[in-house]
């Protein structure tokens, strides 16, 4: 069974239990202290109980793939102060990372410092009597599965600290960003010295060419001087905390974080603070007319206390997903009918060309012209020869098999009878139209 790869997330806060952080994949609730569905034939794919409950099915993924079910691991394997979720994190860490890189390993773990991982590493796997392996005979008694408040209690008495990076383009959340210069790799106008970087003012100038010289400098300051504009509005905004912000947008609704894109227009034309309250205002008054018009959607219904209204709102909730899965059943039902009519149809021009044409001919009605039709284009060619055949136009064959299909869907069966009675046309039309299907 393949294990889907964690989705690396903020750092650690106090109260977490590890540093990998697992959402669901529909509804983005945090699943990393609960029991999560992994899907073993989607990589790095992981649904909530409830939206595995209702068969969500998102991109690739389908509700019939195999899965597993990952609950937490906070009992201890080798030492009593590490569970088995931070020994399987701090080999991850070094494999990804690199042995004796005890930085990143911890920071993949979480809830150990650098020190941490190296003295348990050095104790546990190195100097084992088994190396390379650990001791595998070791019994711990069940009160040592810590829980959440040990672990809360033990990260605020050591708190963790702050990774140094060296400034280098590539250390840093923001690629090309050097911490150490308080530089990007590539700055805005970034080939604005191109154009002074061989320019000298000599002695034998005239004052046309001193003047164009010196227009030159005073676009090229112009540019400096925007480039530290926005510069300092990147500073200024936190903007380089890319995970940090992407974390806070992912936990805001659709909704919001479409308002709050189209208000970033207005960033550069406003402080901080003045920019802060207007997207707070702005996200206000989205909440009030919500709230408005769910409460006019109450009273037009009928209801007139929030006891009612929020019973209506659990109801409502409840009838939209059973419509949705009915919708999404209907869909498979109408595609596995349309397969079994194309291989009947396949089937029967078949038959049709292996029988011998019979001696004694009766005379058959001249087949309907329907090329051109309206919802011609609607029907494959096995119905477009059945239209034709049995002269009827495309738009009331579509409504004939909407109705057939629809009755099917109900109840699970069809018979002929009951085709007939649906059907008020010609009986041996309606046969050889439920034959087709």
């Amino acid at each position: 069974m393949s294990q889907s790869k964690a989705k690396r997330s903020q750092p650690v806060m106090p109260g977490d239990e590890v540093g990998q952080k697992f959402h669901c994949d529909n509804c983005q609730a945090n699943l990393t202290d609960g029991v999560r569905v992994s899907c073993n034939e989607c990589a790095e794919f992981d649904l909530c109980t409830t939206c595995f409950s209702r068969g969500v099915e998102i991109g690739a993924h389908r509700s019939d793939h195999a899965y597993r079910v990952v609950t937490r691991h906070r009992f201890p394997v080798f030492t009593e102060d590490w569970s088995a979720d931070e020994e399987l994190l701090l080999i991850d860490g070094l494999r990804q990372f690199g042995m004796g890189n005890w930085k990143d390993a911890a920071e993949h773990v979480g809830t150990k410092t650098k020190e941490d991982c190296e003295r348990h590493y050095n104790d546990v796997y190195v100097a084992s009597a088994a190396w390379p392996l650990p001791d595998m005979d070791r019994e711990f008694d069940a009160s040592f599965a810590r829980t959440l408040g040990d672990k809360r209690s033990r990260l605020v008495a050591t708190p963790s600290k702050a990774k140094v990076l060296s400034s280098q383009p590539s250390n840093h959340e923001i690629v090309g960003y050097m911490p150490g210069r308080l530089e990007f790799e590539t700055e805005f106008e970034n080939e604005a010295e191109q154009v002074v970087k061989d320019m000298v003012i000599h002695e034998d100038d005239t004052m046309e060419e001193v003047e164009l010289k010196q227009i030159v400098l005073k676009i090229y300051n112009n540019k400096l001087d925007r480039r530290l504009y926005r510069k300092a509005f990147v500073f200024d905004r936190g903007l380089l905390e890319y995970r940090k912000n992407q974390a806070i947008e992912k936990r805001r609704p659709k909704d919001e974080r479409d308002l709050l894109n189209k208000t970033k227009v207005f960033a550069r034309m406003q402080t901080r603070e003045d920019s802060d309250a207007f997207s707070t205002g702005v996200l206000n008054e989205h909440a009030l007319r919500q709230r408005i018009a769910q409460l006019q959607g109450w009273r037009r219904n009928g209801i007139t206390t929030f006891e009612d209204g929020v019973q209506y709102e659990t109801e409502r909730s409840q009838r939209l997903s059973r419509r949705a899965t009915t919708q999404r059943d209907s869909a498979q039902l109408l595609e596995r009918m349309q397969r079994i009519v194309s291989a009947r149809s396949q089937r029967d021009m078949g038959a049709d060309a292996a029988v011998t044409q019979p001696i004694r001919k009766t005379p058959q009605p001249s087949s309907l012209d329907i090329e051109g039709a309206d919802g011609i284009n609607l029907l494959s060619e096995a119905e477009r020869e059945l239209c034709s055949r049995l002269r009827i136009f495309p738009r009331p064959y579509l409504v004939i098999k909407q109705t057939l299909l629809s009755e099917y869907a109900r109840t699970g069966s069809l018979w002929r009878s009951r085709a007939r009675e649906l059907i008020r046309i010609d009986a041996n039309k309606t046969n050889k139209i439920y034959n087709f299907f």
